[in-house]
């Protein structure tokens, strides 16, 4: 026991520890630096009560100097997506176009309209940015822009059907990343599930035997990330209106993905339109704006005054409303669709169309004068939740064994800065250039040739 009080006592004091942390890192802050001595003699502390020595000082303040820095480092940190996966949830999905970017700028770097009316000199709304916008590009009456899609459906539901039944198609009633159940956020909103139908055949008859006097609502759910093949049945959209308009309930269309471009066009199977979905009778439609649509994070839900303005008196539509940044990047994401320039400018879309040739170009400048790698054939996939198992052919940087396992070959690209994320396909690492933005290549150049160099 004497000794074991010996070994507490030869920890360092946060104090001593915090100002070797000073001298080690002078560009850390004080309080951070104590926060990171706390953080480490408490480690050390615990150690020893487990039977391991003490460390030194130095050694807590060396630990500690590195935790302080991380505290300050740049984060969320760019990276360069080279995985083949265009809308990548883990990589902060769809990227900016450049008028977006610049306007988010101008919204963040000063004072703005936001909520003040110029021509009347006094209080504005914020919806009044976007809601044209969108009602120009989907052809709906009304529109309401929140943080994200869940937030968009959760509202929805919550504003009309509070306390009743909403009808789901059993093979609908889904989970997708990051714990989105379509269970638990009606149950979240005071709705209440009522499966119908079977998990792979649900027809329009389904739908109005389950009907009755508490049902309020059909909420149709874009499969997103999985889909159903072999025998199986959906209803037609526009049947399905007919049915919930005869029987006084709402139509939610839930499309999560939000396209605007049809992408049977680039050899991919046909995603739901926003326009299509409000063409074919549903009251409501909800999408994501950082997947296909290829904006900032933003749930958007398009319809008819008359159902829309329910939902944005609510309450928790004010706790649930997109900050000013948001607003000018969505803005300027649907600005490039209305002037049917959406290919040449949004990220998402010119990954999608890019031609193999092109591609082919762009990896032969990128991988020029390094030995040791390759170009080959590839596929690529749009992500996000969107057409799951669909595939782009596209072409990637192969970098041959030479020795070094592919998972530590892609742990030296990622500590490259910007750290560069590639793809393991049968052991070997692939840089897949569907994903890198023009603006990364020349980085992308760099990191190859210093792994390569390194290796040997």
């Amino acid at each position: 026991m004497s000794d074991a009080r010996a070994d507490f006592r030869s920890i360092p004091s946060v104090e001593v520890v915090a100002r070797a942390i000073e001298r080690l890192a002078p560009d850390v802050p004080a309080r951070v630096a104590v926060r990171a001595a706390r953080a480490e003699t408490d480690l050390v502390r615990n150690a020893v009560a487990h039977g391991q020595q003490a460390s030194n000082a130095d050694a807590i303040a060396r630990a500690g100097a590195l935790r302080a820095r991380l505290v300050l480092q740049e984060a969320p940190q760019p990276v360069i997506n080279a995985t083949g996966v265009i809308v990548h949830t883990n990589l902060g999905r769809a990227p900016l176009s450049d008028q977006a970017l610049e306007a988010v700028q101008a919204a963040a770097g000063g004072y703005s309209d936001l909520e003040y009316d110029l021509g009347m000199g006094q209080r504005g709304s914020r919806s009044n940015h976007i809601s044209d916008v969108v009602r120009e590009v989907t052809g709906a009456e009304a529109a309401l822009v929140l943080n994200n899609n869940a937030a968009a459906v959760f509202l929805a539901l919550e504003a009309h059907a509070r306390g009743r039944e909403v009808l789901v198609a059993r093979g609908e009633s889904i989970e997708i990343g990051g714990g989105f159940r379509i269970p638990d956020i009606l149950q979240a909103s005071g709705a209440r599930l009522r499966d119908v139908g079977t998990t792979n055949r649900t027809r329009v008859e389904d739908y109005a035997r389950a009907v009755h006097g508490d049902t309020a609502a059909i909420l149709r759910v874009h499969p997103s990330n999985f889909a159903q093949v072999g025998f199986t049945e959906s209803p037609d959209p526009a049947e399905l209106a007919d049915l919930a308009r005869g029987r006084g309930l709402l139509l939610i269309n839930d499309l999560g993905s939000g396209a605007l471009l049809d992408t049977a066009a680039y050899g991919l199977t046909r995603e739901p339109l926003i326009e299509e979905a409000l063409e074919a009778g549903a009251d409501l439609v909800t999408f994501s704006g950082d997947k296909l649509l290829g904006g900032p994070q933003a749930g958007v839900i398009v319809g008819s005054s008359e159902v829309i303005e329910p939902i944005a008196r609510r309450p928790l539509a004010r706790a649930l409303r997109p900050d000013k940044m948001t607003i000018a990047g969505l803005r300027a994401t649907l600005t490039h669709y209305l002037r049917d320039e959406a290919l040449e400018t949004v990220p998402v879309w010119q990954m999608i169309s890019a031609g193999l040739d092109e591609l082919r170009e762009r990896g032969e400048r990128v991988m020029d004068g390094v030995a040791g790698v390759r170009l080959v054939n590839s596929s690529a996939a749009v992500g996000g939740g969107s057409l799951p198992g669909q595939v782009l052919p596209s072409v990637a940087i192969e970098i041959a064994d030479a020795g070094t396992g592919a998972n530590e070959l892609a742990a030296r690209f990622r500590n490259c800065s910007p750290p560069v994320i590639g793809r393991i396909h049968a052991g070997r690492l692939r840089l897949d250039m569907r994903t890198v933005l023009a603006k990364d290549e020349d980085a992308l150049r760099t990191a190859l040739r210093a792994v390569q160099h390194a290796r040997r």
